[in-house]
């Protein structure tokens, strides 16, 4: 904002110099464009996909101008898109003259491919979105999905699945999403008719969160177990459905399911998105202290995750040391995160589980204790702690959560002496659940092996080796820096 209002201080600039600005980013947005345009013809989904790809690297530098310029280039000037997405765009007078310098150079060819048509619909809700224009980027978002249900092309599918995905996410800014449950639900049921699988996939999650937001799991598990699955077409749409399955698991009591989902979702999810990995660790944390796991020291010392997981790492701290009054400070200490991040449910269910450390603790330490020294230890604050910690007692005994037996006549508990745990099956069971986790890893990566298609078919020439190695470099380069905007 500074640098604009500097602007107005000196004399004007020549329309030479804002082209110079503006073309590099428009000649990228009409290669792209014909990138599309190759797909749509040739109908390979790849070649569209691609264009997405290389569209990221290009989102900040987005304006009015170039946006404006580009949609004349794509769309005809008279057509009904031109005219609803051209009132999003603010006019420059100053920048009106940068297509009379492409114009002498190069003759504008209108397309009329739906393909194009929606791919500018994605680029100015992008631009609406980072132009914090919610409101706009609604009635944009709106638009677009109801002229996207008129279209039924495969090569529309990939862009459709972002479409899905800012429609959903302009509504959650404004805090209007459950107005939009119903349209999802109809889109959901188009694509499964017209066998869009990653439209499928994007639907169902952009579905789960929202029942997810506002605390519907019951309808969520509903849908999910109802919903068709298939092989996943994308890995951040995976990672998302686990994550979510993950939470669906943790509040129907599931621990280790939802722990094993939660687990994958943060190894899947790329390096860059660091938001949804901190999310997925926390659950995950949570998780496991509920299972009666303590998680290592080296989750909560992650790169750019040690200051988000603190609050974590001070409450897995209390529910190892079983010291139930250091749990109570540290959930009143960070209540406010802890609300934020949903959780606190959660916490509330692992005061049962500091109970139980802390009686795990006493019996290893002490062969015989009086009820009144484990009230004592516990520090228990009710009327009658003694008969408090007899029945905490007697529960976690009965449960096998502690080896000792309660003489009520006395008043002490006795513990049991510790036998060799390799006497028992725990080390098979351990060796066995690692030996699954390595073979359950191992089937995912072939799996996940892809090939081009018509491989053996090919002639393989120069050329197009070439071709194809350069496309696949750029592949793995964008996979590899992916952003964490799409989580």
């Amino acid at each position: 904002m500074t640098q604009d209002v500097e602007m107005k201080d000196h004399p004007p600039t020549p329309s030479h110099i804002v082209s110079s600005a503006v073309l590099p980013t428009l000649q990228h947005l009409k290669e792209i464009a014909s990138l599309i345009e190759t797909g749509s013809y040739t109908k390979e989904v790849r070649r569209v996909a691609r264009a997405l790809r290389l569209t990221k690297s290009l989102r900040r530098k987005l304006t009015a101008p170039v946006l404006s310029a580009f949609l004349e280039f794509a769309l005809v000037p008279g057509s009904e898109t031109y005219a609803q997405l051209s009132v999003y765009l603010p006019k420059e007078d100053e920048n009106m003259e940068v297509d009379t310098v492409t114009s002498a150079n190069q003759a504008l060819v209108k397309h009329l491919l739906p393909e194009l048509e929606i791919f500018c619909y994605l680029l100015v809700l992008l631009f609406l979105i980072d132009q914090k224009k919610y409101n706009e980027a609604k009635a944009c978002s709106s638009a677009s999905i109801a002229r996207l249900k008129n279209v039924n092309r495969r090569t529309v599918d990939v862009i459709a699945s972002r479409l899905y995905f800012y429609y959903s996410y302009s509504y959650e800014l404004t805090g209007d999403l459950a107005e939009i449950r119903g349209t999802l639900l109809a889109l959901h049921r188009i694509s499964t008719l017209r066998r869009d699988e990653l439209g499928q996939e994007t639907l169902l999650n952009l579905l789960l969160r929202n029942y997810l937001h506002y605390n519907l799991y019951d309808q969520a598990e509903k849908l999910r177990s109802k919903a068709p699955r298939f092989e996943a077409h994308s890995n951040q749409q995976f990672c998302r459905y686990l994550f979510y399955l993950g939470k669906i698991r943790t509040i129907q009591l599931e621990y280790t399911d939802a722990k094993e989902s939660l687990l994958q979702a943060a190894r899947k999810a790329p390096v860059a998105a660091q938001g949804f990995r901190i999310q997925c660790n926390k659950w995950a944390v949570l998780v496991r202290l509920l299972l009666g796991e303590v998680p290592e020291r080296t989750v909560f010392m992650q790169k750019g995750m040690e200051k988000a997981l603190r609050p974590y790492f001070e409450l897995t701290n209390a529910v190892r040391i079983g010291d139930l009054e250091l749990f109570r400070n540290v959930a009143e200490k960070f209540a406010a995160t802890f609300s934020a991040d949903r959780t606190h449910n959660l916490i509330v269910r692992l005061r049962h589980n500091v109970i139980r450390t802390g009686l795990r603790n006493i019996s290893i330490s002490y062969f015989r204790i009086s009820l009144a020294d484990v009230a004592e230890k516990l520090r228990l604050k009710s009327l009658n702690p003694v008969a408090d910690a007899e029945s905490l007692l007697a529960k976690a005994i009965s449960d096998g959560a502690v080896d000792a037996t309660l003489d009520h006549a006395n008043g002490w508990m006795v513990s049991k002496e510790t036998g060799d745990i390799y006497s028992t099956n725990e080390p098979q069971i351990a060796f066995n659940s690692r030996i699954a986790f390595c073979l359950n890893m191992h089937n995912e990566a072939v799996r996940a092996l892809q090939f081009p298609p018509n491989t053996h078919k090919e002639e393989g020439s120069a050329e197009k080796r070439r071709e194809r190695q350069q496309q696949e470099q750029e592949l793995a380069k964008h996979i590899a820096e992916e952003d964490d905007d799409d989580f």
